[in-house]
């Protein structure tokens, strides 16, 4: 076992996405602050270029992003959470080609260890929902 110290200047806890779209599987990460997704080609693994969120990134963590039947990207994260602290909601809406339409939204009162979930609605918008670890605890709508 190696115990040497881990100096990565950050906090080690992050969050990944992955989803499937018609597009291909949709996977978005958090790198030094921002969140970013792409699509990746199922036939050939190759993702296409990173996107980020867009407006200025705030400690911006535990991405996650769908797709819905019209070809548009949803990318949701939080703001602002650290060890025993709550955060803000962001959100974002893409099309296809990765343009973002209109500007990324916000919501506040993210709950001390929260994580974000969202899914397409059969109508074509995005469910938004933040939780606890153990419950629910609210969902906001776009789109």
């Amino acid at each position: 076992m190696n115990t040497a110290p881990w100096n990565v200047g950050a906090c080690v806890m992050s969050t990944k996405s992955f989803s499937e779209s018609s597009s291909g599987v949709l996977a978005a990460w958090e790198q030094t602050g921002q969140v970013y997704y792409g699509v990746v080609n199922p036939q050939t693994s190759k993702m296409t270029s990173s996107i980020p969120a867009r407006g200025q990134a705030t400690l911006r963590n535990h991405p996650v992003v769908v797709g819905n039947r019209n070809g548009q990207i949803l990318l949701a994260w939080t703001e602002g959470m650290a060890w025993q602290q709550g955060g803000s909601l962001g959100w974002q809406v893409f099309d296809a080609a990765g343009r973002a339409q209109g500007e990324a939204r916000h919501a506040s009162d993210v709950p001390v260890r929260s994580l974000v979930a969202a899914f397409a609605r059969p109508d074509g918008g995005f469910t938004i929902l933040y939780q606890f670890v153990c419950g629910l605890q609210r969902g906001f709508m776009s789109q």
